[in-house]
């Protein structure tokens, strides 16, 4: 079977079954093809990961029994290839700099609406890095670009150069931890979502 038939496994944790639900229905509809596993705590998410085919994706609250900004970190050391997300009514800066520097791919309001959920998803899975809230979390801001710090400047030109996290890391003799907390603090900032759209925006600017 080829690389690009094979199934593949999400794994969706929320202690709520009701969000749980609606979460999985979200990924059964842009991901028909894709097993998916649903767990209520960390445990049990970690006894999943640990049966079969490692998973390409994580979808998690960010408060449930056994999560914690540590417990992201461990399983970003464990499942260094797979994709975690973090979706979660919490939707302070300080919350996604944290999660992101421990590791995660994405953080998600839960007041997005279910198709924006999709394609964030999807972007993530597609390997791109996304901050989305809901209107009421979302900052738009035209003026976003220059409030951004010099740091932030910097990563946001190489983001527009085609660098990777990693790649942005190394240019700044910064860690990728460091860098996701740059990204996730300018993508808001800016009032987009995803690196392509700060990427167009600055482009756009003359950046």
């Amino acid at each position: 079977m080829s690389e690009e038939n094979r199934s593949e496994c999400i794994i969706v944790a929320d202690d709520h079954p009701v969000f749980r639900d609606g979460l999985r229905r979200i990924v059964q509809r842009v991901l028909p093809t894709a097993r998916v596993e649903e767990a209520g705590s960390m445990d049990e998410v970690l006894a999943l990961a640990r049966e079969g085919e490692t998973p390409s994706m994580f979808i998690l609250d960010l408060l449930f029994p056994g999560q914690s900004v540590e417990a992201i970190g461990a399983l970003r050391q464990a499942f260094k290839r797979s994709s975690i997300v973090i979706v979660s009514m919490v939707d302070s800066q300080k919350a996604v700099d944290e999660v992101m520097a421990a590791g995660a791919d994405g953080f998600i309001g839960k007041a997005t609406a279910p198709d924006e959920v999709g394609e964030a998803l999807l972007a993530i899975r597609d390997g791109d890095f996304v901050v989305r809230f809901g209107e009421t979390g979302l900052l738009a801001n035209d003026a976003g670009l220059t409030q951004l710090t010099p740091r932030q400047q910097d990563v946001l030109r190489l983001i527009v150069g085609g660098l990777s996290n990693k790649e942005i890391a190394r240019e700044l003799d910064i860690s990728p931890f460091t860098v996701r907390i740059h990204v996730s603090s300018l993508l808001r900032a800016l009032g987009v979502n995803t690196r392509a759209a700060a990427a167009a925006k600055a482009a756009k600017a003359g950046i």
